[in-house]
């Protein structure tokens, strides 16, 4: 039998597999804000002069091609991302299900409703990161624009009073995300809770999709948090417990970031016959 130690261990290693995703993205992202630094530092240490305008230049060029590094690194990992990564996250969920359900691991394969399934998803994901990515780049630009620009107007002034550097990091803080209501996240948090969900998400559709096709099961079984819903974490639909059909079960793999949702097989009603059709 499937032991408890056994799945815990299964989930330890997903949770092992978002914190390293995390780590590579935010590693990623501090290209960016190294160089925002970099940038703040260089155009303080300006003076005015004759040198002035090629100085500003240089900044402004270093500070351009750590853009073009940061976009290079941030899609490199969602390429990766999207198709090895949240794959081999949908394959351990579908594992973990023939593991409950007391069957070899050996009866898996990637048949065509998995690839449709993981290629749906993983689309859907990388297009999701591609849109935060591009959202970076062009806080990015708009920061160096405002810096180039106030370091010109201070030296087009012969002022020599400190570069305020806090107050552009405050007004373009490159180490946060900006959500759709204008509340800003810190990356490492925003990562950990985008990734979690996609790759929670992943594993509980191998879970599901496998059910159905190996287990030949039309409906599974809901473990999650305590007073968790079904659909969002407030819905008054609780989810913990709960008997779902397959349909639902893919469309409510989880409930929010950080979700601790699981399935597992459901026996107690008929079942598709092993081999017939999808």
């Amino acid at each position: 039998m499937t032991t408890p130690t056994r799945r815990r261990t299964l989930r330890a290693r997903l949770l092992d597999f978002i914190r390293d995703a995390t780590s590579r993205l935010t590693a990623a992202w501090r290209i960016l804000t190294g160089a925002q630094s970099r940038l703040l530092d260089a155009l303080a240490r300006i003076r005015p002069g004759r040198n002035a305008p090629a100085l500003i230049r240089a900044a402004q060029t270093a500070f351009q091609q750590s853009i073009a590094d940061f976009d290079r690194a941030a899609t490199g990992f969602t390429e990766r991302w999207a198709a090895t990564d949240l794959p081999l996250a949908y394959r351990e969920g579908a594992l973990a299900m023939l593991d409950r359900a007391d069957r070899p691991r050996r009866s898996w394969s990637w048949t065509t409703r998995h690839q449709n399934t993981v290629t749906a998803l993983s689309a859907q994901c990388y297009s999701d990161l591609t849109g935060r990515l591009t959202e970076a780049t062009r806080r990015a630009r708009a920061f160096m624009r405002a810096a180039v620009d106030a370091a010109r107007t201070r030296l087009s002034r012969f002022e020599v009073a400190a570069f305020d550097r806090n107050a552009l990091r405050k007004q373009h803080p490159l180490d946060t995300v900006i959500y759709a209501n204008n509340a800003r996240h810190p990356v490492q948090a925003w990562a950990a809770s985008a990734l979690s969900w996609q790759a929670v998400t992943a594993a509980n559709a191998g879970a599901v999709a496998t059910a159905y096709e190996q287990l030949a099961c039309t409906q599974v079984k809901v473990r999650d948090g305590h007073g968790c819903g079904w659909a969002t974490h407030k819905d008054p639909d609780t989810a913990d417990g709960t008997i779902r059909d397959i349909d639902d079960a893919l469309a409510h793999p989880v409930a929010h970031a950080h979700c601790v949702r699981e399935f597992l097989p459901h026996f107690d009603r008929p079942t598709r016959p092993l081999g017939a059709p999808a």
